[in-house]
């Protein structure tokens, strides 16, 4: 029997992902601009990913112990490992950009200036007018050189870097200028000739326009520059009176923070390079060459003139079983219902919450709150909820990376209004997406309520771009053992759960029985079967488990968006299989699949098995038991593991392997579900 088990290191495991999504932008099937959206997302992930990861790593590497998931000799390997893939995979991007992109778009009659050199004739005026009138009061060159104070440089900012010689003493000069972000746009139309339509990048405008901001020096070169900064704080939460003011603090230092990479245009000459390097006190291994024009994330922003190059997506459906309904809760008050994001409309669940604060019966609402989207309309129907006199609680998880400013702000908002706030837990982050509303009748005494559990945040926004389930049940246990979790997020210790996992309590000893269970199965000469539905699968503990289940001979699929430490095609992962789909919406459902001997066992949450999930998190999963939505389930995950157009397998050296299209038939998951969504709601007409 192995006892020795392999694992894929995490980030060289997430680097694959993303270069999965840099694939997308390769599919000439898609239309056009969303072909670009996908570099614009690769490059935004790849942003996040060197603010976040590559900055832990050079910190263990530098000997401050700040990630747990390498020592200090292996962050330095890592680091190396990951510069060398990410250098491989923006040649692809460069590859795709300028062989396929670029000349697409001109077949399309969109010419899409590159250098002010590309610039006809009948644009030059229209040039220098525009950069004087609209760009150049914004510019404020700043001298830099060895014996001048540092210039500071803002994380994400567009620079460009000049070297200049002055036509009186021939003296070298150079100076840096910032890209205006906010008063220009990064992509400047020009005037139409005929049918063309012509795009411009807002600093090749300026560096067409160098002389004017530079009188009596000539232009030597220009290049642009960037930095990506450490955003990733530590939040001291044991100082629970004092969070509120360390995290306002800590969001801060993060625009100031430590350089994770110094990107630059990979055709600036050496010597220009090194003078960079020492005047801004930058090490060699945090540079990354880039291409001429950075910050691609922007070109989600592109102005696209004619919307068939864009891509047109599914309608979320309101579903018809409530149509001439008033109530949410007389529906779920006999059956359970489920939506499926984003083919479902979030409306619903908004309406739940309407329904929630102007139902007199109601005593209480209670909700988490990890990410929500600005303006809210989840926060709104709270607020509207305690103003009409409900008791309204909601924990906010003042640690969410990212959204610590934006979940601070409507927690000050929502506390003003009335509504009782919990905030973060010392040592935990609490990432479960639930809510429940509590119930009473006259006489004061419990009756039925209403509890939600969902795999994604209640956030309108992402609800369009993310898939993602949510469970709508007035089961009692179900209900007890959510209000229980409630109570322990505001400290009562001692909490049992029945059937309700919840990480820290009883998550990972049930799924260990579950495991158990399929591994007796083949035991016995009958089928093992387990499916895993994940954002990230990380936790050598729980893969080690899905690696012995394997040599037992249960039957895995895992499909797995991201992350994945597991390592198929090894003797001990043969009767395991990886499928990554990446398509129009992100994947985010959590769901596990246990086939429990033909009476299968289903559950959805919000937790990925990764190690911050399973230990240093409050994650919530819930069983789905009725069998109706149960069988949707299993049809979601059929679907999937079908899929022929946009899944890949994942193989022992970490490549996306695209499943052959043998098939009579296409079978493209994301679409093919909603199909299946939408036929099933029609026949409720």
């Amino acid at each position: 029997m192995q006892t020795t088990y392999n694992y894929f290191k995490r980030d060289i495991s997430w680097l694959s992902f993303n270069y999965r999504v840099l694939l997308e932008a390769d599919d000439d099937k898609l239309p056009l601009y969303e072909r670009i959206n996908f570099i614009s997302i690769y490059s935004s992930n790849l942003e996040e990913f060197y603010k976040v990861r590559v900055a832990d790593h050079r910190a263990a590497a530098s000997g401050i112990a700040r990630n747990s998931d390498e020592d200090v000799q292996s962050s330095k390997d890592l680091l190396t490992d990951i510069s060398n893939e990410v250098n491989r995979q923006l040649e692809k991007r460069i590859q795709i950009y300028e062989r396929k992109i670029l000349p697409a778009l001109r077949k399309n009659n969109i010419i899409f200036y590159q250098s002010q050199k590309e610039l006809e004739p009948f644009h030059q005026e229209y040039i220098k007018d525009f950069f004087r009138e609209e760009v150049f009061p914004f510019l404020q060159p700043v001298p830099i050189g060895k014996d001048k104070v540092i210039s500071f440089l803002r994380d994400e900012r567009l620079y460009l870097a000049v070297r200049l010689i002055s036509v009186a003493t021939k003296e070298t000069a150079y100076y840096v200028l910032k890209i205006p972000h906010s008063k220009v746009p990064r992509f400047i139309e020009l005037p139409r000739i005929k049918n063309d339509y012509y795009i411009m990048f807002i600093e090749d405008i300026i560096k067409a326009n160098l002389a004017m901001i530079f009188p009596g020096y000539k232009v030597d070169c220009s290049y642009s520059i960037k930095i990506s900064r450490d955003a990733d704080i530590v939040i001291d939460d044991a100082l629970q009176a004092g969070i509120i003011e360390q995290v306002k603090k800590k969001v801060k230092k993060r625009k100031i923070g430590a350089v994770s990479r110094f990107v630059y245009d990979r055709n600036m000459p050496d010597d220009f390079l090194s003078f960079l390097i020492e005047a801004f006190n930058i090490n060699r291994h945090e540079l990354v060459p880039g291409e001429k024009h950075l910050n691609l994330e922007d070109l989600r922003t592109l102005p696209c003139p004619n919307k068939q190059m864009q891509l047109e997506k599914p309608e979320p459906m309101l579903l018809n079983c409530l149509n001439g309904k008033e109530s949410i809760f007389q529906y779920v008050a006999h059956k359970d219902l489920m939506l499926h994001y984003p083919y479902h409309s979030f409306d619903h669940f908004i309406h739940f919450l309407y329904e929630a604060g102007n139902d007199a019966r109601v005593s209480e609402i209670m909700v988490t709150q990890y990410r929500v989207a600005e303006n809210s309309a989840v926060i709104n129907s709270l607020i509207a909820a305690a103003r009409s006199g409900k008791k309204v609680t909601v924990f906010v998880e003042l640690k969410a990376r990212f959204d610590e400013e934006n979940n601070l702000a409507t927690a000050e908002m929502m506390k003003a209004a009335g509504i009782n706030i919990i905030y973060s837990i010392p040592g935990l982050k609490v990432h479960a997406k639930v809510a429940l509303v509590l119930r009473r009748n006259t006489q004061g005494k419990p009756i039925r309520s209403y509890a939600y559990i969902s795999t994604g945040n209640f956030n309108e926004k992402t609800a369009k771009q993310y898939s993602d389930v949510g469970l709508f049940t007035t089961n009692k246990t179900i209900v007890n053992d959510l209000h229980n979790l409630f109570l322990t997020l505001e400290g009562q210790k001692g909490t049992q759960f029945r059937k309700l996992l919840v990480a820290q309590f009883n998550l990972i000893p049930q799924i260990n029985e579950l495991i158990d269970t399929e591994i007796k199965l083949v035991e016995e000469g009958k089928e093992g079967r387990i499916i895993l539905k994940l954002n990230a699968l990380q936790d050598p503990t729980m893969i080690d488990r899905l690696y012995e289940a394997s040599q037992k001979g249960v039957q895995i699929d895992l499909i797995i968006r991201g992350i994945c430490c597991l390592i198929p095609n090894q003797p001990y992962s043969q009767n395991i299989r990886i499928t990554r789909i990446v398509d129009t919406f992100l994947e985010h459902t959590r769901i596990v699949y246990f086939g429990n001997n033909g009476d299968p066992k289903v559950y959805l949450g919000s937790p990925d098995w990764m190690k911050r999930n399973l230990y240093r998190r409050i994650e919530a999963v819930a069983p789905v038991l009725d069998k109706e939505l149960r069988q949707e389930i299993i049809e979601l995950l059929t679907i999937q593991l079908c899929d022929n157009q946009k899944a890949c397998f994942i193989d022992e050296n970490l490549e996306n392997i695209f499943k052959k299209n043998n098939a009579a038939q296409p079978v493209r998951a994301q679409y093919s579900f909603y199909e299946y969504l939408k036929k099933k709601n029609d026949t409720t007409l």
